[in-house]
C-alpha cells in the first residue's frame, strides 16, 4: 500500500552524538520519487571531528577492552540490530524501495549476523609460531601478534546498504579498530540508525562514526592523513579514484568493485534448478547485486528451452507492487539516475541488434508509482559476446543469453572480461564440476546454486573487480597489522 511519508532528519553521527549541519540533501523513496529524509552533509570540519573521535577512541575505553569483552560487545550490537529489526527494515525500504520480502530475509538479518559472525574472528584464527635454531645453540621462538590497523574508513554502496556496511564494520570492530562510515548519499538511513544501537548497547564514544555526503565528502575521508585504511564496495571507476587518493598516504585498501558475471548452462543441467537459480541471479534486488549474472552462456542444444523458461520466470514469477504487499518481490531500482543508466543500456541493446525476449523498457502504473524509478526485467538474445551490453556492467535486472558449443569455448568466453568477481554454472556431471570451476577467473564460483555465502570464506574479486579478500580469517590481513615477536632463549 502507499506509504504516508514523514520527512526525517539524518544527521551525522560523531563521537556518540548526532551532529546537524547547515547544508542538507534530499533522500528519495524510489517507489514514488517522494522525499523521505533530509541528510546533513559533512564538510571538512565534520570529517576531521569524526576521524579525531575515532583516533581518540583507540586509546580510550575501547582500546583497553580485552579481546573477550570486545567480542561480547560486538555480539551485543548484533542483538541490538535484531531488537530494532522493524526500524531497520522500514529505513532500508524507504531508501531502496525494495520489497519487505527481500529486505526482511536478506538485508536486515545479514546486517545483524555480520556482527555476530565476526565477533570471535581473532580468537578462532590463531597466528603462526616457529622454532628457530640459533648459532649459539640456545634457540629462539617466533610468534605472531595481531593488533588493530587503527581508524578504518568505510565507503559503502547503495544496493545492500546495511548488509554491506556491516560486512565491513563487523570485522573492523571485532579486531579492535574504530570506524568512520561514509554511506551512499542515496541510502544513508540505516548507517545513521546504527548510531542509536551503538549507544544503546554501550559502545564507547568515537568507535563508530557516520559522515554523510557525496564524492567530495568521500574524498575528504580517503585522503585524510589520520585514516589508516579504506575499505570500499562500489563501481570500478570510483575504486580507481579512491586508490589514487590514498596513494600519497600509503593507506591500506580493501576494494570490492564491479563485475560482469557469467553464468553457464551445460547441456546436462537440471533445468528446473537452473531456471530457479538463474531467475534469482539475474533479477534479485532488481538486478542490483554485484554478484548478479548479466550474461548467460547456454549450450546450443538447450538454448530455446532455457530462453523460454527464463522468459516465463520473468513474466510470471516476478511481481511489481508496493514493498509491503505479500506478493511483491520486484521493486524499483534505487534512483532516477540509475534508472536512466539502465534504460540507456536497454536502448543500446536494440541498437546492437538484440532481440528483446521480454521487457526492454519501464512499466506504467497510472498512479504515484509512475514518479518512481521502475524498469522492467529484461532478457535479450542475438547479442554478440563482445557487444557493449554483454561486456559493460549495467547493474540492472537484465541478462543476455548467448549460445555456445563446447566446454573449452565457454570457459574462454566466461573469462574474456576485465572483471573477475563471480561466476555460476549448472551441470550434473561431477567430473565437469571439478574440471571447470578452477578454470574460471572469479573470486567466487557457484555450482548449481547462487548467492550462498558462508561468512568464513574469502570474498573479493580478480582483475578490475577488486583488490584483497574479506571474510573469516581472510579479512584479518586488512583489519589487523601482524607483528612477529622473536624471543631468544
Amino acid at each position: 500500500m502507499r506509504k504516508n511519508i514523514t520527512v526525517r532528519q539524518l544527521p551525522n553521527f560523531i563521537n556518540g552524538k548526532y551532529v546537524e549541519t547547515s547544508e542538507t540533501f534530499d533522500v528519495l523513496y524510489p517507489v514514488t520519487g517522494e522525499v523521505t529524509a533530509k541528510a546533513h552533509k559533512a564538510g571538512q570540519a565534520e570529517v576531521d571531528a569524526a576521524v579525531a573521535a575515532a583516533r581518540a577512541a583507540l586509546h580510550g575505553p575501547w582500546g583497553k577492552l580485552t579481546q573477550q569483552d570486545r567480542a561480547k560487545m560486538v555480539r551485543a550490537i548484533a542483538e541490538g540490530v535484531q531488537k530494532r529489526f522493524d526500524d531497520f527494515l522500514e529505513a532500508e525500504v524507504l531508501d531502496t524501495g525494495k520489497p519487505y520480502s527481500v529486505a526482511s530475509h536478506v538485508d536486515i538479518p545479514r546486517g545483524a549476523s555480520n556482527f555476530a559472525a565476526f565477533a570471535d574472528v581473532l580468537r578462532e584464527n590463531p597466528t603462526e609460531t616457529f622454532m628457530l635454531d640459533t648459532p649459539d645453540g640456545s634457540g629462539a621462538l617466533n610468534y605472531g601478534v595481531r593488533r588493530p590497523r587503527g581508524v578504518i574508513g568505510i565507503i559503502s554502496p547503495w544496493n545492500l546498504p546495511l548488509l554491506l556496511m556491516t560486512f565491513k564494520a563487523g570485522p573492523a570492530l571485532a579486531c579492535g579498530n574504530t570506524v568512520v562510515v561514509k554511506p551512499s548519499e542515496v541510502t544513508p538511513s540505516t548507517a545513521t540508525l546504527m548510531g542509536e544501537v551503538m549507544n544503546e548497547v554501550g559502545v564507547p564514544e568515537g568507535v563508530y562514526n557516520v559522515v554523510h555526503g557525496f564524492g567530495d565528502t568521500g574524498q575528504l575521508l580517503t585522503s585524510h592523513p589520520d585514516i589508516d585504511g579504506i575499505t570500499f564496495t562500489g563501481e570500478t571507476l570510483t575504486g580507481s579514484i579512491i586508490l589514487k587518493a590514498i596513494a600519497p598516504t600509503l593507506k591500506g585498501a580493501s576494494m570490492e568493485m564491479g563485475g560482469k558475471n557469467p553464468g553457464i548452462v551445460f547441456e546436462d543441467a537440471d533445468l528446473d534448478l537452473t531456471i530457479k537459480e538463474l531467475g534469482r541471479s539475474c533479477f534479485l534486488n532488481t538486478g542490483q547485486v554485484c554478484l548478479g549474472t548479466e550474461r548467460v552462456y547456454v549450450h546450443e542444444s538447450i538454448f530455446d528451452q532455457v530462453r523460454d523458461r527464463l522468459k516465463d520466470y520473468a513474466e510470471n514469477q516476478l511481481h511489481y507492487g508496493y514493498p509491503d504487499e505479500d506478493t511483491t518481490n520486484f521493486g524499483p531500482v534505487v534512483s532516477d539516475e540509475h534508472r536512466e543508466k539502465v534504460l540507456s543500456y536497454y536502448k543500446l541493446a536494440e541498437e546492437e541488434g538484440a532481440t528483446v525476449v521480454t521487457g526492454g523498457g519501464a512499466p506504467a502504473f497510472e498512479d504515484e508509482r509512475d514518479g518512481g524509478s521502475w524498469v522492467e526485467p529484461t532478457i535479450w538474445t542475438g547479442l554478440t559476446h563482445d557487444s557493449r551490453v554483454a561486456t559493460e556492467e549495467i547493474f540492472g535486472p537484465c541478462t543476455a543469453l548467448i549460445p555456445f558449443t563446447d566446454e573449452d569455448e565457454v570457459i574462454k568466453l566466461a573469462n574474456d572480461t576485465n572483471y573477475g568477481l563471480a561466476a555460476t554454472f549448472f551441470t550434473t556431471n561431477a567430473s565437469r564440476v571439478h574440471r571447470v570451476a578452477p578454470q574460471l577467473e572469479a573470486g567466487i564460483v557457484w555450482v548449481n546454486s547462487w548467492f550462498l555465502r558462508d561468512l568464513r570464506t574469502a570474498f573479493g574479486g580478480m582483475k578490475h573487480s577488486g583488490i584483497g579478500r574479506e571474510g573469516g580469517v581472510h579479512g584479518l590481513d586488512f583489519y589487523t597489522e601482524l607483528s612477529n615477536v622473536c624471543v631468544k632463549y
